[in-house]
Parts: C-alpha cells; structure tokens; sequence
C-alpha cells in the first residue's frame, strides 16, 4: 500500500533545499524572458525551453549540496579551468577571430564560462583557509590568482566575459576586507582616463592612433560608444537601432509583437544582448521597472542570504555570486542604453541562451546552498 508518510517525507525533502523566495523571483524572470522570446524569436522557444528545464535541474542539483563540499571542489575545479584555458590558446577552434572553443573530440566547450563560478570559489577558498590572519599579502596572491584567468579570456579575444570573471573574482576581494586605501587609486585614474577618453576623443581615436592593450575592434567600440554616428552602419549600428527601440517605447510601450524596431529586422541580436530594447519599444518604461524590481529583490535577497551564512566562505561565496547579477544587469543595460560599449554580456536569465542561463541558474542554486546550510546550523 502506498504509504502517504513517505510521500509527504519524499515532497519534503524535495522541496526542503528550495528557498522559496528566490525561487519565486527566478521563476519571474525567466517567465519574462519566455515571453519576450515569443516576440523577439519564436522559433527558438523549444530550446529555451529544454535550457530552462536543464537550468532548473542544475539549481536544485546545487541547492541539495552543502557548502562544505563545494569548498572541495574549488581548487580542483579552478585549476581545470585554468588548463582548460592554456588548451584553448594552444589548441582552440577560431570563430569569426576569436578563439575561445576547445574540441575535445565528443563536445565544444568554451571554458570561459567555467571559471565565472571557478573563480569566486577558488577566491572564497582562498580566503577561508586564512581566516582570522589576513595580511596584505594575501589580496596581492588573490589578485593574480584572478588575473591568470582573465588574462588568458582577454587574449581569446573575449572582452564582454573577462569582465565578468573579473566582476566576480574582485567582489570577493572586496568582501574579504580590501582596504579602501587600495580601492580609491584604482578609482581615481579610471576616472581620469575615462574623463580624457572624452575630452580628447576626436584625437585618440584617430585611426592612426592605437590603444596600449586593446585590439583595434575594441577600441573601435569605445569611439563610436562616445559618436555611434561615426558609424552607423557598422560599429554603431547596434547602439544607434538600440536607442531608438528605448526611446520609442514610451511609458507603456507598442504591445506585445508590436515593436517595429524588432519585427522590421533593425534591431541585432534582439533575442540575446538587446533583449532589453525589446522590452522598452514593447513594454515601455513600466516593462523595464519591472525587470528592474525583480532584479533589485533577486540581489537583495542574495545579500540578505551572504550576510547571514555560517561560514566565511559561504559568506563571501553567496555575496560575490549576488553582485555577477548584478554586474551582469547593469552592463547590459549600461550597453542597451547606449553609456557602455557593447561587449556581448547578456541580460541575467532573460537573454536567451543555453550556457548562460544554466550558469545562473547554478549561481542561484549555491545561494540555496548557503540559506539552506544557514537553517541547518
């Protein structure tokens, strides 16, 4: 007979690893993304579906592990990403002059996404094992533990993810107590170059002029990001069509299927980084709130979740996969908006995408992991 007990036990533990706030949050997001896939590019809808159902599995798959056995993996896993990355500059397949796949013969990997939550492990590792004796010496170690990887990504070239590794892996410097004193300098002379990229655009973007560490197609992006109508056919296009999707939008947008910029082809990309223009010509501005508020309690509950972990490596762990959402959000929405470059980072859970969406997914599920721990404790 079936013994209704050990149904309600199995359902229990099931659910138990799920928190059902962020639960709820995620499954907004990703319903927003379904539904503007359904506009934007239809006949992609069975495989996002297929990545939703993966990602899903991955996040509760994580949520069932306890921190503790994630902290084992760290180390292993960093260091296969970091070889992986070796393989792909050795032995990588090119793509449109970026080489950043490796063919291991059965499947095509872009390790490149591996290390977005290999880095913030190995960091949040890293500082665990010198709780309590932190010295300056140890953010230097962890600074060029992080600069190995996103060194090897720049060389790809693979701009948009470098910066999200980086994003990643400086958060949990930052939340391991790196001392402001460190933080300003950097700040001040970003600034000022940001400032001089500006005034003097008209001379150091010259075509004769070369930048120091960037290739000229990034440079390229940089100049036309400050005058897209040097050229509006070619580099700023995308920047150009994106602002006036935003723009024609309104408060409440043309309608759902409605958008002209994205249904008469003006619009690239509008089912993966400009997914968000599509929501304003759409949606209009209350669209955007919307996707806005639901990262807004996405993050907050993230940090609510970081603050309160048992462990210093749950801690800065929880709080650096927190601030990837954010630092995905906001620089595409910097790029769509038309302040930022455009570097290929697409808008967290709602741009379609197989390996993104499941990679998020997994951070969400380790934010799961440490609430969970956190109740058990």
């Amino acid at each position: 007979m079936i013994n209704l007990a050990d149904i309600r036990l199995g359902a229990l533990r099931l659910v138990r690893p799920i928190d059902p706030f962020l639960l709820v949050i995620t499954a907004a997001i990703i319903a927003v993304a379904t539904l503007m896939l359904g506009s934007s590019s239809p006949e992609r809808m069975n495989a996002h579906l297929v990545n939703v159902g993966v990602g899903v599995a991955v996040m509760w798959a994580m949520a069932s592990q306890p921190p503790q056995r994630l902290h084992s993996f760290a180390l292993p896993l960093y260091v296969v990403g970091v070889l992986l990355l070796i393989g792909v500059a050795l032995f990588g397949d090119v793509s449109k002059g970026a080489r950043r796949w490796l063919n291991l013969g059965v499947m095509r990997i872009q390790p490149s996404e591996l290390m977005k939550i290999a880095m913030p492990l190995m960091l949040a590792w890293y500082f665990q094992k010198r709780e309590g004796s932190l010295k300056v010496r140890d953010f230097f170690v962890a600074t060029l533990l992080l600069m190995v990887p996103v060194g090897l990504i720049i060389k790809q070239p693979d701009l948009g993810t470098s910066l999200l590794v980086l994003g990643a892996g400086f958060f949990v410097i930052f939340f391991a107590g790196l001392s402001w004193k460190l933080i300003i300098p950097v700040a001040v002379l970003g600034t000022a170059a940001i400032i001089a990229i500006i005034s003097y655009e008209s001379q150091i973007c010259a075509p004769e002029v070369a930048w120091p560490g960037l290739h000229d197609y990034q440079k390229h992006r940089v100049c036309t990001l400050l005058d897209p109508s040097s050229d509006p056919l070619g580099k700023g296009f995308h920047t150009i069509q994106s602002t006036i999707a935003v723009g024609s939008g309104g408060l409440v947008g043309k309608g759902w299927r409605q958008g002209t910029q994205t249904h008469l082809d003006f619009l690239p990309e509008r089912h993966t980084d400009f997914v968000l223009a599509v929501i304003s010509e759409e949606f209009g501005l209350a669209g955007v709130l919307l996707i806005v508020v639901l990262y807004c309690l996405l993050i907050g509950r993230g940090l609510m979740i970081a603050a309160n972990a048992a462990t210093l490596f749950g801690r800065l762990l929880a709080g650096s996969i927190t601030m990837i959402f954010f630092t995905y959000a906001f620089v595409n929405m910097g790029m769509v908006a038309g302040i930022l470059p455009v570097v290929g980072v697409p808008l967290p859970m709602v741009s379609y995408g197989g390996t993104a969406l499941v990679t998020l997914c997994l951070g969400v599920g380790i934010l799961m992991s440490v609430q969970q721990h956190r109740r058990r404790r």
